[in-house]
């Protein structure tokens, strides 16, 4: 087989503890990359580094703290060389009406998702404009077409496609590659959590069929690091995502006619309510102390 371009470089992922994050870790590793877990369960990292094929070393870190992720980084190029491959993947989530939302739980959602993709980029750019490497944020089908009951990680992932956008201007003349992955619903431990809430599982169940089928996460990943390889401006997964950049301008006009109709309905039944921060890593992200910013 082909020696992949990945082969001796250095790869760093941010939200590897499980799901997506792990999944693009090994596909990474498989293709002889060196790789950088990074995350907020450090056991979990253990456990995912342990199952890797290749060198690989994590850090248990919260990317929304400046200071931290200074460090890691420094760290990450002293062991293994200055990266060529930083996915921007840590993400939390929370659904629910945006009026009765917990105001901590969803400036949070926005920290992690914008602030911490953000955070990444900045302590990682030194050692990209050096290898001219790659940087992939992954964003979402939220980036280009807003849902109700999702306000926060609707703003979190517009957010981030638009830092992509810019940063890929600003870094083109560097050598530097800027990817958005756009992703639909992927089976990961936070999806697998929707349908335990009314709010959310109906929100799904209201989406066009080809819009509420959910991807297996090998899938999803195989799709990215390919796109790493070959240094994409933009991956689409499933592809027709693709096709909702022509049509994206419509979309809010008929989210909202639908919404108007159907949220009264569907809370007649059942009141919606707020979620918090879903599953197993929104869960350990809320137990960890917050930076101080010191």
């Amino acid at each position: 087989m082909p020696v992949s371009p990945l082969y001796g470089r250095t790869a760093v992922v941010t939200g590897a503890a499980r799901g997506l994050g792990a999944a693009i870790a090994r596909l990474l590793s498989e293709r002889g990359a060196r790789v950088a877990l990074l995350g907020r369960e450090e056991e979990t990292l253990a456990r995912v580094r342990a199952r890797l094929p290749g060198e690989a070393s994590c850090w248990e870190v919260d990317v929304t703290d400046d200071a931290r992720m200074a460090r890691v980084a420094a760290e990450v190029a002293e062991r293994f060389g200055p990266p060529s491959v930083v996915v921007a993947n840590a993400g939390i989530a929370e659904g629910g009406p945006f009026a009765e939302s917990d105001p901590a739980v969803w400036r949070r959602v926005i920290e992690v998702n914008l602030v911490g993709s953000a955070a990444t980029a900045r302590v990682h750019l030194p050692a990209l404009y050096e290898t001219r490497g790659y940087f992939l944020q992954v964003a979402s089908l939220a980036s280009i077409g807003a849902a109700p009951m999702m306000s926060a990680y609707c703003a979190s992932k517009a957010g981030v496609e638009s830092f992509a956008h810019a940063l890929r201007a600003e870094v083109a003349h560097r050598r530097v590659g800027v990817g958005i992955a756009y992703i639909n619903w992927t089976d990961t431990d936070m999806v697998r959590d929707v349908d335990a809430h009314a709010v959310l599982r109906e929100l799904r169940g209201h989406m066009p069929r080809p819009a509420r089928k959910v991807y297996p996460v090998a899938h999803v990943a195989g799709r990215l690091v390919t796109a790493i390889e070959r240094r994409r401006a933009a991956v689409y997964v499933p592809s027709w995502l693709r096709a909702t950049q022509l049509v994206r301008a419509a979309m809010p006009p008929v989210v909202t006619a639908l919404s108007r109709r159907e949220l009264p309905r569907l809370a007649a039944r059942q009141p919606f309510e707020p979620t918090g921060l879903l599953g197993p890593g929104g869960r350990a992200d809320s137990e960890h102390p917050r930076p101080t910013g010191d």
